[in-house]
């Protein structure tokens, strides 16, 4: 069993995979990529193979690959690496998150498969069950994603009595607007010491406010420290200057979905914010223009000096 770690609270970085111009996965950026984030971000948790990191798109032996690289290079230097290990196969599923514990990952997380879909709360609950099960010494937490999934069951009703079932059960990674469910979720189980971490970037106040104990995201890659600095306003009760890095990260996340912003984009800011190279994104994904680039850099560095 590991060593009792802190819990997981804070910022936590959806980590992009970088790969090579020909589209393989690209392991020998990890290091320099974790040492980035914890030196020029002050982020030091990560999200493996989540949605940031297509994780989707990627074979098992390609998962495995960068989960083991992650947790190599993330070792002394990071709190928690999370693994994503869901899978549209239970099988897949399964076989990540024994992968996951046997490498030592702080933590595993599995959306809602999403092509056969749970229709309800004891469908998805029963999907999860079997996972964790794989891993039963290893904190688990639901990754809530109705957007990309197409699965609106509510966390709040999937909640209910879920340490019976799932004893490794931690918490939720939400990456939902639905502030409401958020809520309940926080109002009904504060003394469960579960976790709630925020998903939806340019909301995270909002969240914050209601009782989330943190946040995994992409923008946390490159706008860390500004949102750092956000959560330590709120800590102090400074909502004027909390609201102040709130609109920063909202002023770029508004500018850039205009102009189309996804993973590729997401890759491609990465790319000029931190110097690795991140490569290209994989199809059916296509690479951010030269276009965009431009124009997310001058607004990313019009947003820097404020």
């Amino acid at each position: 069993s590991m060593a009792p770690r802190k819990k997981l609270q804070g910022l936590v970085a959806a980590t992009v995979t970088p790969m090579t111009p020909d589209g393989q996965i690209n392991l020998s950026v990890i290091r320099q990529y974790v040492d980035y984030l914890v030196s020029k971000q002050n982020v030091k948790n990560i999200f493996v193979n989540g949605t940031t990191g297509e994780g989707l798109a990627l074979s098992i032996q390609e998962r495995k690959q960068l989960a083991e690289e992650w947790v190599r290079q993330g070792k002394d230097k990071l709190d928690h690496v999370i693994i994503h290990v869901g899978a549209l196969s239970l099988p897949g599923s399964q076989e990540l998150a024994r992968h996951a514990a046997a490498i030592g990952a702080s933590g595993i997380a599995v959306i809602a498969p999403f092509f056969f879909k749970p229709t309800s709360k004891d469908e998805l609950l029963a999907f999860l069950r079997e996972v964790a099960s794989e891993a039963p010494a290893v904190p688990f937490y639901y990754y809530h994603i109705p957007p990309l999934t197409g699965v609106k069951i509510r966390v709040e009703e999937l909640l209910d009595g879920i340490k019976e079932q799932i004893p490794t059960f931690q918490g939720v990674k939400f990456s939902d607007t639905d502030l409401l469910d958020l809520a309940q979720c926080i109002n009904k189980n504060g003394g469960e010491e579960f976790v709630f971490l925020y998903g939806v970037d340019e909301q995270l106040l909002s969240a914050l406010a209601i009782g989330a104990n943190g946040a995994v995201g992409s923008t946390y890659n490159y706008l860390g420290q500004k949102t750092n600095m956000m959560l330590q306003a709120f800590a102090q009760h400074d909502l004027a200057l909390a609201r102040k890095y709130q609109f920063l990260t909202g002023e770029f996340l508004n500018f850039v979905i205009k102009l189309g912003f996804g993973v590729a984009q997401t890759k491609a800011v990465m790319t000029f914010v931190s110097g690795i190279p991140m490569g290209p994104p994989r199809l059916p994904l296509v690479k951010a223009s030269e276009e965009f680039i431009a124009k997310a850099k001058a607004k990313l560095d019009s947003i820097d000096g404020k």
